[in-house]
């Protein structure tokens, strides 16, 4: 994979992002690009550390690497508790308002270290080195960090874009799969909500996709990135078009809710998400049946999924209302018209809704394989 450089423009100024293969290794003369830093300061979890430490120590390279702090990655350890723990581990290190904070692992450390960067010392300048596909196409862009609460997902977080992005498809090799293919969720929602030609290529190509195959890898990655940089860009605070990559999480993150963060990692509750969306589009007259036969053949190729909870609709309708976008009560979600296309509504019936929520089960049987 060649490298890329993508530029995202944020209120605190732009930011690059740099991926393909390999660029771990131009780490330490990416980040002398950004200036001067007092202290560095690492932030990964016990397990990705072992599969990639002495990757990044190489690429680094710098001689001022003050300490490493490892912490809990499960996203049940995504809470204030965990970052107040790596607050004092960092302040016990002597972190000042010069250091530089580079976090290398997957969602759950990207935010956890996005969230203490933006308090600690009032701020301090952060790094992101993504290790999961999730991550690498989505949570490590866009200046959102924040962190779980028993009501609900992400409900306390700060925006704290980092300095510079360094996507490499290197350290995606020792990602378990299961992970792996979370991943691809987001990377299909890439397709739904923005670029048609993505999906239609994730239709034709996903087998190579799932073996990791460089070519296709060549292009998705990049490509979604691309797409997320457009849309942060135009809408940092999520204050109106940002909302269109919520695709499938306001009902994603009520299953994760509604489990207490122990069933489901990210990408598989936005898969279930993104076809009960699709679902809803349909519903209320908005995406055609052929549009949502397509988006719910390709998540269901993601499959094995864990099983959607056996829980009643208005438990999973009570979780909704803790969603970020909910508005004065309204429940809002992200509807498709058709593929490559999204929008907000926040006029969905109660019914059609709840319609949705006791056929959602369906999709899927208990062994995780497809039905019909």
């Amino acid at each position: 994979m060649k490298k890329k450089r993508i530029l995202v423009q944020s209120s605190a100024g732009g930011y690059t992002i740099v991926c393909g293969e390999g660029v771990l290794r131009d780490a330490a003369r990416e980040i002398r690009r950004l200036g001067k830093f007092s202290r560095i300061h690492l932030v990964s979890s016990p397990n990705v550390w072992r599969e990639v430490g002495k990757r990044v120590l190489r690429g680094l390279g710098l001689k001022n690497v003050h300490a490493r702090h490892l912490m809990n990655d499960a996203e049940s350890a995504k809470d204030l508790f965990t970052v107040e723990k790596l607050s004092r581990s960092l302040v016990r290190a002597g972190i000042d308002r010069h250091s530089l904070i580079i976090a290398v692992g997957g969602g759950v450390v990207g935010d956890v270290a996005g969230f203490a960067a933006s308090t600690c010392q009032r701020g301090v300048a952060l790094v992101q080195v993504p290790t999961t596909l999730i991550s690498q196409v989505d949570s490590a862009v866009g200046g959102k960090t924040g962190v779980n609460l028993p009501e609900g997902k992400n409900l306390v977080g700060t925006f704290h874009p980092a300095r510079l992005v360094l996507v490499d498809s290197a350290l995606l090799k020792p990602l378990p799969e299961r992970q792996y293919r979370g991943g691809l969720a987001e990377v299909i929602k890439y397709g739904v909500i923005a670029d048609a030609k993505l999906f239609a290529f994730l239709e034709k190509n996903l087998e190579a996709v799932l073996r990791r195959d460089p070519a296709p890898l060549a292009y998705i990655i990049p490509r979604s990135l691309e797409l997320k940089a457009q849309v942060v860009s135009r809408d940092e605070r999520e204050s109106g078009l940002r909302e269109i990559l919520n695709f499938g999480h306001t009902f994603g993150h009520a299953l994760e809710t509604i489990t207490n963060y122990r069933v489901y990692q990210h990408g598989e509750a936005v898969a279930w998400g993104m076809m009960a969306a699709a679902l809803l589009g349909h519903e209320i007259h908005l995406t055609p049946a052929d549009e949502v036969s397509r988006i719910v053949s390709l998540v269901r190729r993601l499959a094995p999924l864990p099983p959607w909870p056996e829980v009643p609709p208005e438990k999973l309708i009570d979780a909704m209302r803790s969603d970020k976008k909910t508005r004065a009560g309204k429940l809002r979600f992200v509807l498709a018209p058709k593929i490559g296309k999204a929008e907000s509504h926040d006029d969905v019936p109660l019914e059609a809704l709840e319609r949705v929520l006791h056929f959602a089960p369906h999709f899927v049987n208990p062994a995780g394989k497809p039905r019909g």
